[in-house]
C-alpha cells in the first residue's frame, strides 16, 4: 500500500532590479517588440504590437510601438527600473516612437545604441552552373 507524498509549493520569489536597464526594441516592417532586461541582461518585461491587439500592417506603426513601450515599461518601473540604455534594431517605423515613448514615462535615457545587423556580402556565392 502506497502513501501519497504531501507537497508543498513555494511562493516566487521577486527579485527587485536595480535601478539600471537595458531596453531592447526590434521594429521590423512588419512588427515591434519591446523587451526591458536588467543590466546583465535578465527578461523582466516585454510586449509586442501584435500581443496588444494589432494586425496586418496596423503593426508597425509608430502608435503600435509606442504602445508597446507603455505596456512593458509600466511593468519594469514596479520592479524599480529608472535608468535604461537603448538598444535598437531592424528598420522599422518605430523605432523613433519607441524612444520617445521612454521619455515620456519619465525612463532616464542614458544611451541609444544601433544594434541593427549589416551586411557584408556574406559567403562566397556557389560556382556558375555549366549546361
Amino acid at each position: 500500500m502506497a502513501i501519497a507524498k504531501k507537497t508543498t509549493t513555494k511562493k516566487k520569489k521577486i527579485v527587485r532590479a536595480s535601478d539600471k536597464g537595458q531596453v531592447h526594441i526590434q521594429a521590423s516592417f512588419n512588427n515591434t517588440l519591446v523587451t526591458f532586461t536588467d543590466s546583465v541582461g535578465n527578461a523582466i518585461s516585454w510586449a509586442s504590437s501584435g500581443m496588444l491587439g494589432f494586425r496586418g500592417s496596423k503593426k508597425s506603426t509608430p502608435f503600435a510601438s509606442q504602445q508597446c513601450v507603455e505596456t512593458a515599461g509600466k511593468v519594469a518601473k514596479e520592479q524599480g527600473i529608472r535608468n535604461v540604455e537603448v538598444f535598437v534594431k531592424g528598420p522599422g517605423n518605430g523605432r523613433e516612437a519607441a524612444i520617445r515613448a521612454l521619455t515620456a514615462l519619465e525612463f532616464n535615457v542614458t544611451m541609444i545604441r544601433d544594434v541593427s545587423p549589416i551586411a557584408h556580402n556574406g559567403c562566397r556565392p556557389p560556382k556558375a552552373r555549366r549546361l
